[in-house]
């Protein structure tokens, strides 16, 4: 799958789910259970020390699903982003723009994904290649802020993360986010052991986003 491909991957999937977990067995089993629940798009973020493993794990289980995107969130620097990247990730997304990081991304075809939240910072990204950006935090500007960015940026692909949630999801898409990422809700019932509610949390996620 081309940079690019990925990209309109995400976009077409909607949601990304941000996974975290205190260790392996947490992070993998959450992502487990929100792909079972029908979420394909995948973040693991790097705030958990296994991070690359359990990168690695998934992308092994779920090879010969190409429908099943797994991605890095929280990656900081360049050095992480490549980790990722051999670890099998098909996608770096940051809390923030880092140059180096763009670079090495580009230098691996591999979609970089920075946190921005002024038009300054998202041009920044946008003249180092990045084709989508993470609105973050999503809740320090609320939905109205998505067309304030299209306006004079209508070519930028937005992903919204941070404070989004199920009852408020379809208003991000109604202000014409591309995508949003969901990390909470799933990290609080995994740090419980609670994998079935994750599971169904996942399919009223899915049915509730109609697929493109």
């Amino acid at each position: 799958m081309s940079k690019s491909e990925t990209i309109v991957h995400l976009k077409k999937e909607n949601l990304v789910s941000v996974i975290r977990g205190s260790d392996k067995s947490e992070g993998l089993h959450c992502a487990i259970a929100c792909i079972e629940g029908g979420i394909s798009a995948i973040e693991i973020a790097y705030t958990n020390s296994e991070a690359s493993s359990i990168i690695k794990e998934l992308t092994y289980l779920y090879k010969d699903n190409s429908s099943i995107i797994i991605g890095a969130g929280s990656v900081l620097d360049a050095e992480t982003a490549r980790l990722a990247i051999l670890a099998g990730a098909k996608y770096i997304v940051s809390p923030s723009f880092h140059s180096s990081t763009a670079r090495l991304c580009n230098r691996y075809a591999i979609p970089y994904i920075p946190g921005c939240i002024s038009l300054t910072e998202m041009v920044t990204a946008l003249e180092a290649g990045c084709e989508m950006i993470k609105l973050f935090p999503g809740n320090l500007s609320g939905p109205s802020y998505i067309k304030a960015i299209k306006a004079p940026l209508p070519q930028v692909a937005i992903m919204v993360t941070g404070g989004v949630n199920i009852e408020n999801i379809l208003d991000w898409f109604a202000a014409k986010a591309d995508a949003v990422g969901i990390g909470g809700e799933f990290n609080e019932l995994a740090a419980k052991g609670d994998f079935d509610s994750i599971r169904n949390l996942a399919q009223k996620y899915s049915a509730l986003l109609p697929k493109d």
